[in-house]
C-alpha cells in the first residue's frame, strides 16, 4: 500500500504535467536519475529545454510548496541538469528551471508555474545562463 503523502505527490506531478502540455510543453522524460541526482520532468518549448521541479502540497500544509525549493535542493538540481545536459550533448541549447507549485485541495491540484523559478547569483562559468559551466 502506497503511503498518502506518495499518492499526493504523484498525482500532483501528474497534474503538474498535464498542466505543462496543455500550456505547449512537450514532455521529454519525468522522474529522469542518474546515481542520486533526480529531475522531475524534463521538457522542451520552443527553443528551450526545461527542468521542471513540482512541489506539492495540500492546502492543509504549513509549508507552502513554493517555499519548499531550499538552496541545498537548487544546488542538487543544477548538479543534475549539468549532468543531464552532458549525457544528451545538450551543450549549445537555452535552458532554465521552472517550478511547479501545486496544491491539492480536497481531490483537485491546482497548479501554478513559475518561470525560471531562480537563478544562481554567482556564475560558474559562460554559457546559455549562470548555471551551465561552459
Amino acid at each position: 500500500m502506497v503511503a498518502s503523502h506518495l499518492r499526493t505527490g504523484i498525482a500532483g506531478e501528474d497534474a503538474a504535467a498535464a498542466y505543462l502540455v496543455d500550456h505547449g510543453y512537450s514532455i521529454v522524460t519525468r522522474n529522469w536519475r542518474a546515481k542520486h541526482l533526480e529531475l522531475d520532468i524534463v521538457c522542451t518549448k520552443g527553443e528551450y529545454v526545461v527542468f521542471a521541479e513540482v512541489k506539492t502540497r495540500s492546502c492543509s500544509s504549513m509549508e507552502s510548496a513554493i517555499n519548499a525549493l531550499s538552496a541545498s535542493k537548487i544546488k542538487k538540481l543544477c548538479n543534475a541538469a549539468q549532468h543531464y545536459i552532458s549525457q544528451n550533448n545538450l551543450w549549445d541549447t537555452p535552458c532554465r528551471f521552472d517550478l511547479l507549485a501545486v496544491t491539492k485541495t480536497g481531490e483537485r491540484y491546482q497548479v501554478e508555474h513559475i518561470q525560471d523559478a531562480f537563478e544562481l547569483s554567482q556564475p560558474l562559468g559562460g554559457g546559455n545562463t549562470a548555471w551551465q559551466p561552459w
